[in-house]
């Protein structure tokens, strides 16, 4: 579980330097929360803060535990993170790239342990045939899976995604959240990942937690979340919203707000 209490983050002390403002949420064990909102809301600053890789202020925890009570090790075993950035500029194997979630060197022993959950996990992702490639050959779509297999492949028991599907094509998107769901619900995983493709939030999410100008607008089922009213404030867009057969909501978008 992670719970987020009073988080702020700033480039400055002043208003208009202040990204996070006050952020409150939770995200509950054996569930994927989808964090949605528009560019600039502050999603990827709020998961760099969770990450310490910013430093804000507030009380964040993991798993019932402060962060700043773990050591880099345990909180490395116990999180994994993936990006939105998958540049990679050094000539791996993708074999070898995913190993190093699990060992964070390669100057460590390789085990058969380590093995056998590398070529697990390239399997579950469908990379096995690029195992002997260099990672620096894939498209970006292939690399992001290779990034996520590295996430998955330390067996963490907190998964923080930042955009895990945006260089995927429809198809890859559906089998990503597929996976993540099934891993969220079979590893009793806590899922934190943001999406800016709202029916596959709403389709694959537990909790919606929507963030507006760096503060939590709401937060809920996708049937309570998604409505007129929240994309008319946060999105700025007219729309219908409808319910399938499975009370699943659906979007559709009618026309920009122009003020």
């Amino acid at each position: 579980m992670i719970e987020v209490h009073n988080l702020t983050f700033g480039y400055s002390s002043t208003e208009d330097g202040q990204i996070l403002k006050g952020v409150d949420f939770a995200a509950k064990t054996g569930k994927l929360t989808a964090l949605i909102g528009t560019n600039g809301a502050g999603k990827s600053t709020l998961l760099k803060t969770i990450m310490g890789i910013l430093k804000g202020k507030g009380e964040i925890s993991v798993n019932g535990k402060p962060v700043s009570q773990y050591s880099t090790k345990d909180f490395s075993s116990t999180v994994s993170y993936l990006s939105q950035d998958n540049a990679c500029k050094v000539n791996l194997s993708v074999f070898e790239v995913v190993m190093l979630g699990r060992m964070g060197s390669m100057s460590f022993r390789v085990s058969d342990e380590d093995i056998a959950a590398t070529q697990e996990v390239l399997e579950r992702l469908n990379l096995q045939r690029f195992a002997s490639r260099s990672i620096m050959e894939l498209s970006g779509g292939q690399r992001q899976l290779v990034f996520m297999a590295q996430a998955l492949v330390k067996e963490p028991k907190i998964l923080i995604l930042d955009e895990p599907t945006s260089a995927l094509d429809l198809h890859k998107q559906f089998d990503l959240l597929t996976l993540l769901k099934n891993l969220t619900q079979e590893n009793d995983f806590t899922t934190l990942v943001t999406l800016h493709h709202l029916d596959l939030a709403a389709m694959f999410a537990d909790e919606i937690i929507v963030l507006k100008e760096g503060t939590v607008y709401a937060q809920g089922a996708p049937k309570d979340i998604f409505t007129e009213a929240m994309m008319e404030d946060v999105y700025r867009v007219k729309t219908k919203i409808y319910m399938d057969d499975n009370g699943l909501p659906h979007v559709i978008p009618l026309e920009a707000i122009i003020n």
